[in-house]
């Protein structure tokens, strides 16, 4: 198990962060700072029998994320043991707009936040042993339609950890999470609360938590949470028409999705 171990969480509120603190919270002599935007709204340090800090901060911005390090170090009076950038967001949407701001903050709270994240975990640690964690999404090693900015935003963050496990230093030890959709509010933000139809497979973020949990747990490099995908992306190499039929599944739910939402047929 995970025990006495000093807890950064982002995405802490609900989902599979929330599934991962309640994992966390059975370990004996954890200290965890759980945040999210809206943490003490949704959350309390009550409801958890390990030495639980809710804290708001906005993973987006330069500012929250350097909060987000002088309350844990204000907190743990010493080093970050584990930091796991679990938070995102996604959208569901045809990208057919001008919204600069839009554009920017999905990758800001994807790719830059982490980006940045691991720069300061890295000057934190200062040559102390660490672990580093991030949810990537099996979206960002294949991109699927609705998702065309938040799959760019994913598959930024996989150049990324990619790239620096090629150059981050020998203390430091970075686990990747690529789960596929999970049945969480994830779907009620992509849309901004209107429903669709989610992209298969679907898993439970029970599930998923887990995963992770045994993943870091165990020191791995990358946790694929749902077997079925794993499978599906051998076969889709070997037999590229799959993948096809496979997009054009999720084509038809994109096109019911616009037809709902504007009276409008997407491919004309």
């Amino acid at each position: 198990m995970i025990e006495n171990k000093t807890i950064v969480l982002t995405g802490a509120s609900s989902g599979i962060g929330l599934e991962f603190l309640k994992l966390l919270d059975q370990g004996k002599g954890n200290k965890i700072l759980a945040v999210s935007r809206n943490a003490t709204k949704k959350i309390s340090a009550e409801d958890f029998k390990s030495d639980v800090t809710v804290f708001d901060a906005d993973i987006s911005t330069k500012e929250g994320i350097d909060s987000i390090f002088a309350k844990a170090e204000e907190l743990f009076g010493g080093k970050i043991d584990l930091y796991y950038n679990n938070a995102g967001y996604p959208y569901y949407e045809v990208y057919d707009y001008e919204d600069w701001g839009r554009l920017s903050r999905i990758f800001e709270a994807n790719t830059l936040g982490p980006a940045y994240t691991y720069v300061k975990y890295l000057h934190h640690l200062n040559g102390r042993d660490g672990h580093l964690a991030f949810t990537v999404s099996a979206i960002g090693t294949m991109a699927m339609p609705g998702y065309a900015l938040y799959s760019a935003s994913k598959f930024g963050l996989q150049g990324f950890q990619e790239g620096i496990r090629l150059e981050m230093p020998k203390n430091m030890k970075l686990t990747c999470l690529y789960p596929v959709a999970t049945d969480t509010n994830f779907f009620v933000t992509a849309a901004d609360g209107i429903k669709f139809e989610k992209p298969f497979p679907v898993q439970k973020p029970t599930v998923v938590a887990k995963k992770m949990y045994k993943g870091i747990e165990n020191g791995k490099k990358k946790v694929s949470p749902c077997f079925l995908f794993g499978v599906s992306k051998v076969l889709m190499t070997a037999l590229p028409f799959v993948r096809t039929i496979y997009w054009r599944l999720e084509q038809i739910k994109l096109e019911h999705f616009v037809k709902n939402t504007r009276g409008e047929e997407l491919f004309k």
